[in-house]
């Protein structure tokens, strides 16, 4: 059972929407975020990434930060530019990125099945990370950026969401980078069907955001504990959250470069990758199927694919593409023991293409791996048996938009 609830967002005025609309605070660093906030004083960055608004060599975790996204969260709900929904209610959210199409249902998600692991998630996250989203949505007393969840696919979910998006939209703009972005409300006579649809869905899956769900899961675990009358219904034990059928998600290759070769010559590295990898030269960089690599190495282009017995098979975890590499490869020959920590090994996001790899070679990294993206399939089978992917296993595109509907832990 999946315990979802409609909530009264907190949202922008359909005229403003497409400026007030930003990326999560997660994928560009700060420099990034000014850039792209300059000259739109309503900017959702000013909230989510309010760093953008102090000196340059304030820290992160400085105080005033915070304090700043609590004031411009202020001052985006005093001067209009926000406006309280008048009855809770679930929302749809669809993105189109050229020919992908995807449909999700906002709502709010369980803290407590979050913690009961009825949320499953397939990834770690980092303590510095988790306590400065925990400290960020206290403060704000908001969740700012939702959380990406799937589910496995649901003909009368389907149907409803069909249903909704055949009407007229709250919103409906194109970000800069070319992403659709459209937003329906869902009408109070199809609210209860919703919610008594999503009740029946065994599991939701965390795709993408762990480390918002994790600190949004905390500051309600959190509250709880310090509310001697705690009932359980309050807005603060539920988290923002999009739910995806998972048939309708794509994930993107997630690949790596490499600083050098470990001391190694180009042939010696050669020689020492076919012991557990058939390397061909390769016409096509780009992997075509599971267990197939493409590696960009002194301005060429080669095939690696995983030998038959270098790899367990039946382990949903270390027959990922991305545990092959790093097991028989980025750790014996590289010398890359952790790659959460390792400053020889970078991460390069599908969405930027092969030629980023090139150019960081280019550029001087030593070598590059292009790999297949990891299936929805894998990622709920990883979460079912409790495990954990190893790091930077999957990169979701599009990207949900953080700002088009906020909900805040007093409100419901």
């Amino acid at each position: 059972m999946s315990d979802v609830r409609p909530f009264r967002a907190l949202r922008p005025r359909p005229d403003l929407a497409a400026r007030v609309a930003a990326p999560p605070y997660d994928v560009i660093n700060s420099d990034e975020a000014r850039e792209m906030a300059k000259g739109n004083e309503i900017s959702f960055l000013h909230v989510n990434k309010p760093e953008i608004d102090l000196p340059p060599d304030v820290s992160l975790y400085d105080d005033r930060v915070y304090a700043m996204g609590v004031k411009n969260l202020r001052a985006f709900m005093a001067e209009g530019v926000f406006v309280r929904e008048a009855d809770p209610r679930f929302y749809v959210y669809q993105q189109r990125m050229g020919d992908h199409v995807q449909a999700g249902i906002v709502g709010a998600a369980s803290c407590q099945e979050y913690a009961d692991g009825l949320i499953k998630r397939h990834e770690f996250t980092r303590k510095d990370k988790e306590d400065d989203r925990t400290r960020h949505t206290h403060e704000l007393n908001a969740n700012a950026g939702p959380v990406f969840l799937t589910y496995r696919k649901c003909a009368e979910i389907d149907s409803v969401v069909n249903a909704i998006r055949a009407g007229k939209p709250l919103y409906d703009f194109v970000a800069p980078d070319g992403i659709g972005h459209t937003v329906w409300t869902v009408p109070p006579q199809q609210t209860a069907t919703l919610q008594k649809a999503l009740a029946a869905v065994r599991a939701l899956y965390v795709a993408d955001g762990h480390h918002r769900a994790a600190s949004a899961a905390r500051v309600g675990l959190e509250r709880k504990a310090a509310n001697r009358h705690h009932r359980g219904d309050e807005p603060y034990n539920y988290f923002l959250a999009v739910l995806f059928p998972h048939d309708q998600l794509r994930i993107m290759d997630y690949n790596r470069v490499v600083k050098d070769l470990n001391g190694l010559g180009p042939d010696q590295f050669l020689a020492k990758i076919g012991e557990k990898f058939a390397v061909t030269k390769a016409s096509e960089p780009r992997p075509d199927a599971a267990h197939r690599f493409g590696m960009y190495l002194g301005g060429t282009w080669y095939r690696l694919e995983a030998k038959a017995g270098t790899f367990p098979a039946g382990d949903p975890v270390r027959s990922l593409d991305v545990a092959i590499l790093q097991e028989n490869l980025l750790s014996p020959i590289l010398g890359i023991a952790d790659p959460r920590t390792d400053k020889r090994i970078d991460f390069v996001g599908g969405i930027r293409g092969l030629a980023e790899l090139e150019k960081r070679v280019k550029e001087g990294w030593g070598v590059a791996f292009a790999l297949y993206p990891t299936s929805l399939e894998q990622l709920m089978s990883v979460a079912d048996a409790g495990l954990v992917m190893p790091p930077k296993s999957t990169w979701f595109e599009p990207k949900l938009r953080s700002g088009l509907l906020v909900r805040t832990l007093d409100t419901w």
